[in-house]
């Protein structure tokens, strides 16, 4: 895996996923000041990349999760990875809206799910988690058997590693926030000085931009 995380973290740095500007932060939806962008859509635009992560995911899921029965995606960041992921395996797949239509049949979990079958989840990014439960949540009442969830990269919030404990799912990522600045300063993408702003910022992610 250790591999694995730093090949992730070159990657998502080569073809710009992933930006560092601790100097001049950028704004979150959520209002948080961050000193790093993630937009893991990129991946798609690049069939080195994009193979890559297919592979990666296709072999933890048959590792891992040798009784899976279903692969559902995340809309909208991971529904592409993850039909991919499906289609390697020769899987069905389903994927999972952030809330349900408001119209129509009113689905939340998009295609054909039957009760009681194996699923595991396919993310693109893991922030506080909360996105991501919401879907693992929304497969639940639709009677799925969640084995648990993979995702593309982890910015590793404390967070996050409660949030997936108390709701009961196992999650395993690709790459992370550690191997990536590691990363970032071996290639000198980032200086020493930068390293402990991305470290500082990491530990209080809510409050960083406000000191």
């Amino acid at each position: 895996m250790k591999n694995t995380e730093q090949k992730i973290a070159e990657l998502l740095l080569q073809i710009k996923a992933i930006k560092l500007s601790p100097a001049n932060p950028f704004t979150w939806a959520s209002g948080w000041k961050s000193p790093i962008y993630c937009d893991n859509r990129k991946t798609l635009s690049y069939p080195e990349v994009r193979d890559y992560l297919k592979n990666e995911f296709s072999l933890a899921v048959q590792e891992q999760y040798p009784s899976v029965e279903i692969i559902a995606g995340v809309a909208t960041g991971a529904i592409a990875i993850g039909a991919l992921v499906a289609d390697e395996l020769g899987l069905p797949f389903v994927y999972v809206r952030p809330k349900a239509k408001e119209h129509g049949m009113g689905n939340q979990v998009e295609g054909f799910l039957d009760k009681a079958k194996k699923v595991v989840v396919i993310e693109d990014l893991i922030s506080t988690g909360k996105s991501s439960l919401n879907a693992v949540k929304a497969l639940r009442e639709a009677e799925a058997d969640v084995l648990g969830m993979l995702a593309i990269f982890t910015y590793e919030f404390a967070v996050a590693e409660n949030n997936f404990s108390d709701a009961g799912v196992e999650l395993r990522c690709l790459g992370n926030y550690t191997a990536l600045t590691e990363h970032a300063a071996r290639i000198g993408y980032i200086s020493a000085d930068e390293i402990s702003t991305l470290k500082d910022w990491r530990k209080d992610p809510g409050n960083w931009g406000l000191k």
